[in-house]
């Protein structure tokens, strides 16, 4: 499989958990949570669907944060944030997205996440192609 195909499976699947979470359509595990609490309060929340989606939900987010920094470290995830939030204030200063509309931050920010957990997941990858050096993590003991 080649880098293009691996860090575009990273990054559907870094979109999948966070858009599952929460996104602005409405309809996410956050509003499924927020909208039975609102109506029945915490006896809503004792639901076993509900647990089971939790807990493979915090399984992915656990998985991309684990991977995101320990292939980035704090310093590299603090340099893509700062990356992406420059671009998303070049895409705001040239026009090209609404800044005082709400929806369009809730999309910007969540793909700028996204981003970021998909460039960090592949980044000992590409480290690999560019310089030579592999992490300990990827030597196969045969």
């Amino acid at each position: 499989m080649n880098a293009i195909s691996v860090f575009a499976i990273r990054f559907l699947f870094a979109a999948l958990v966070v858009w599952l979470s929460y996104n602005p359509t409405g309809h996410s595990f956050t509003h499924w949570i927020m909208e039975g609490f609102l109506a029945d309060g915490f006896a809503s929340l004792l639901d076993p669907v509900k647990a089971i989606a939790f807990a493979v939900l915090t399984v992915g987010w656990v998985i991309l944060f684990r991977a995101t920094f320990r292939s980035l470290g704090h310093w590299g995830v603090f340099l893509v944030g700062g990356v992406i939030a420059a671009v998303m204030w070049l895409l705001f200063d040239q026009g090209l997205l609404d800044v005082g509309n709400n929806v369009v931050w809730q999309w910007v920010v969540s793909l700028g996440i996204i981003i970021t957990l998909a460039v960090g997941t592949s980044w000992s990858m590409v480290r690999r192609r560019i310089t030579g050096q592999i992490d300990t993590d990827d030597v196969s003991i045969d």
